[in-house]
């Protein structure tokens, strides 16, 4: 079908940007986000628009035992349909919010394009998490309905009765089976959306006690993330692959947006434990063409020494935190192909990256992207300066790519939105050439193997074990995971600092905590304090930062432990 006046005012904004790929200070000159006006729908006005009648593969999903689905534009224009039209004959409608829990299966791209289609709001959620956690998000969101792989979906037994259950890959009691939606009508569901409305919430850590929910609308992501797609450097009928698990932002920058936008095939090579050698072999059977991983897979394909380049690829990328300068040095003496850099946030697109054809500065993320204001925020005086916080003018326009905030917590709002200004609580430094280097957080989340951990969060579970009487967690360097969770543990006075305490803490984290966020390392130790009473963290990573990895007598680790490392 021919493109709505929404969808043709966003194709003219895509193509500005392919037209201008390598130049980066003419698209910023000649980029204006588009007017898709009140009523838009990217799955609707963009997608079906350039999926219908469209035979190119939008999407390939490769497993481990050699196995391999695809599907076309065209027919995934029709299953969205479908699962749309299916989900709405369940009592699922607009401003629903929707929970995905499913790992990288066929069923979530068709599940995260019906819910667009019928106005509902999706709520992608990472499978690692425990029925803690997810009553606490069905509880705060307000769920309606959740969509959860067989092998999670007893985590949801016992909680809120009156879900719309979805079982995909699978049958349980109680639940309807996605596969039923094949029998639904491909009609497009004809649900009209305003272009402010809700389309995806995603929660992630802060330094508080709870996760935020961040919401975008169906302006914020979809029309966003051209940025994103810029940077890249995806063309149509390119293949583009990205590392991500589902319900984290990147999937949906890098898996679902980004290669869409620019009408490109998305490849996901599902896998238990990784392989370089078997990514490597991937990428150059498929002919990936755009490649993005987190510096964890990075430093591994470079462990693994595999200096063969995959022979199609042209546009390396990496995200998540700032890369080794070194591993892009290594990286391009082998592969003739140097690893760019990007930035953003959960509640943006990416706003600063090293772009396509512009060579690079060691170390640098790279300069503001098109469509995308930054200013660098002394914190102690407020003032513009060549190094400090990250922020993006919300006066007198606001960034379309920005996220209206903070579900349900306005003064969580108010703390990064103020003075004409959002805030993201990152620092850089900026060169003579407007070039941006990241430099650190003005608060202590940190990352462990590309996920963002919040050490508020930590602490607060190793407090509900009866030997913690206060817990102090930091990153601990580690070669490839970036860090690994380390937490001084202050005892109570009943608990003895020995092996056995140890293991009992260990344990406690691993039965409460997913994986990425799980305390690997347990250290017994006064903690030290502010005059205030609170505790030091900057003092507790200048000694794991000291110590180099390095480790102590009085550290116990999970390796220590039969039953615990993994």
């Amino acid at each position: 079908m021919p493109l709505t006046p929404a969808g043709a005012a966003y194709r003219a904004a895509r193509d500005l940007l392919l037209e201008n790929a390598h130049d980066l200070d003419a698209a910023r000159t000649a980029f204006e986000w588009p007017d898709v006006g009140d009523h838009f729908n990217w799955a609707v006005d963009w997608f079906d628009g350039i999926a219908e009648d469209n035979d190119t593969v939008a999407l390939r999903i490769a497993e481990e035992d050699g196995s391999e689905a695809s599907v076309t534009f065209d027919d995934l224009r029709r299953q969205s349909n479908r699962v749309a039209n299916w989900l709405r004959a369940h009592g699922v409608g607009r401003g629903d919010r929707v929970m995905l829990m499913l790992d990288n299966r066929m069923e979530l791209w068709e599940a995260m394009l019906a819910i667009m289609k019928i106005g509902a709001v999706m709520l992608p959620t990472s499978i690692v998490l425990g029925p803690d956690d997810l009553a606490e998000r069905i509880e705060r969101a307000e769920i309606r309905a959740v969509i959860a792989d067989a092998q999670d979906a007893a985590k949801f037994d016992d909680l809120d009765p009156s879900l719309v259950r979805i079982v995909a890959g699978g049958s349980r009691d109680g639940w309807q089976t996605f596969d039923d939606a094949d029998l639904a009508s491909d009609d497009a569901p004809g649900v009209e959306v305003a272009s402010t409305d809700a389309a995806i919430i995603y929660f992630t850590s802060g330094t508080t006690s709870r996760p935020k929910m961040v919401e975008h609308t169906h302006l914020t992501y979809p029309v966003g993330h051209l940025s994103t797609m810029y940077w890249i450097g995806v063309r149509p009928g390119d293949v583009h692959m990205t590392i991500s698990a589902p319900g984290w932002g990147k999937h949906a920058w890098s898996l679902f947006f980004s290669p869409w936008i620019a009408g490109a095939t998305v490849f996901v090579y599902n896998y238990t434990r990784f392989d370089p050698v078997a990514l490597a072999t991937q990428l150059d059977r498929v002919g990936v063409n755009t490649f993005c991983a987190p510096p964890t897979v990075w430093r591994m394909l470079i462990q693994a020494s595999l200096e063969k380049r995959p022979h199609a690829l042209r546009e390396l990328l990496s995200a998540g935190e700032p890369l080794n300068p070194e591993v892009i040095a290594t990286i391009e003496r082998w592969w003739g192909i140097q690893i760019r850099d990007g930035y953003g946030q959960t509640e943006l697109t990416a706003v600063i990256g090293n772009t396509p054809g512009t060579p690079l500065k060691p170390g640098s993320m790279g300069r503001p992207l098109p469509g995308n204001d930054i200013v660098l925020i002394d914190p102690v005086t407020g003032e513009e300066a060549d190094e400090g916080e990250i922020c993006l003018p919300t006066v007198p326009v606001r960034p379309l790519n920005l996220t209206p905030g903070y579900l349900g917590e306005p003064e969580r709002t108010a703390k990064v939105e103020h003075d004409g200004l959002f805030h993201t609580s990152d620092v850089a430094v900026r060169d003579a050439d407007g070039f941006l280097t990241f430099v650190g957080r003005t608060d202590d989340v940190f990352k462990a193997s590309d996920f963002k951990v919040s050490p508020f969060e930590v602490e607060s579970i190793l407090l509900t074990h009866p030997a913690v009487a206060e817990a102090g967690v930091v990153g601990a360097p580690d070669p490839v995971r970036l860090n690994v969770v380390k937490a001084y543990v202050q005892l109570s006075a009943t608990a003895t600092p020995d092996a056995e305490t140890a293991r009992a803490i260990l344990a406690h984290a691993r039965e409460h905590m997913p994986p990425y966020m799980r305390v690997r390392r347990v250290e017994f130790a006064e903690l030290p304090k502010t005059i205030s009473g609170k505790i030091r963290r900057v003092e507790l990573r200048d000694r794991e930062i000291a110590r180099a990895g390095e480790r102590i007598e009085t550290e116990f680790r999970e390796s220590d432990f039969r039953g615990l490392k993994g």
